[in-house]
């Protein structure tokens, strides 16, 4: 029949118990389903690549290969990909071993994704600002379009949009938000709280706790706990003013009462 086989190699009868099910093995970053649940259309797995990986793209069409058996339906894997050498990576095609099975993802990189710098135009699409900031923000235009676009939205919807740009963005893109919404926002505002706020407190915390390990000052659970749950900046720089010269832990919360 045209298949050839090695010659001299054991040949075995092995369990006929496959599992499509879904298995643990097998985590992709998000699947969706279009259609009925029971009885879906299309099946859609997202992965978030930030660098090229030969293991990851091997593993790619297994995921396919899952999710196909499981669903009994088209599916097609979607990669999104900020770095467009990486999007050229995983937008090649990939044989398999399988006879006729080659792999080919759907590539989303920043070729897809337009340079929004318009606050307007952000504010009327803020999805698509979001995806810009992950995509394009290394430009300064596009953070500063996306930020004051926020101040059109509601605070849950604005916490909602900042919270996946936040988190798809580089690390140092993460810091420039920051800087900005400091600067955009009005301090009383609940959205200004969450986010400006937590992020000048977490690097107040950070020296609080380096100056308290380098004075060698015993740190119970309790004491931990109290410091990194505090959210009042003036608070914490109270306490790494009495770390300076405390001795005990109780010294450096001596007079909290008074405030």
């Amino acid at each position: 029949m045209g298949i050839e086989l090695p010659d001299a190699v054991p040949v075995q009868v092995e369990a006929n118990d496959f599992n499509d099910r879904p298995s643990r093995d097998f985590q992709p970053d998000t699947v969706i389903t279009v259609g009925p649940r029971q009885k879906p259309v299309h099946g859609i797995i997202v992965e978030a690549q930030q660098e090229k990986s030969e293991g990851k793209r091997r593993q790619l069409p297994r995921y396919a290969a899952a999710l196909w058996l499981f669903l009994d339906c088209p599916v097609t894997v979607l990669c999104v990909c900020p770095d467009p050498g990486v999007a050229a990576y995983y937008a090649e095609s990939f044989p398999t071993k399988l006879p006729g099975y080659t792999f080919q993802a759907v590539v989303f990189g920043p070729d897809r994704v337009p340079v929004i710098t318009d606050s307007a135009e952000a504010a009327a699409h803020p999805e698509l600002a979001a995806m810009a900031v992950m995509m394009h923000g290394s430009q300064a235009p596009v953070l500063q379009a996306f930020v004051a676009a926020l101040l059109s939205l509601t605070s849950e919807y604005a916490e909602y949009y900042y919270g996946h740009a936040y988190n798809m963005a580089a690390p140092a893109v993460r810091r420039i938000l920051e800087e900005l919404v400091s600067k955009t926002w009005p301090v009383n505002t609940p959205f200004a709280r969450e986010h400006f706020g937590r992020g000048k407190t977490e690097g107040e915390v950070d020296a609080l706790l380096t100056m308290l390990e380098a004075r060698r000052i015993e740190l119970p659970e309790s004491a931990r706990a109290r410091i990194c749950a505090s959210t009042d900046i003036e608070e914490i720089k109270a306490w790494i003013k009495r770390a300076a010269v405390a001795s005990s832990i109780d010294e450096l919360f001596a007079g909290g009462q008074e405030r």
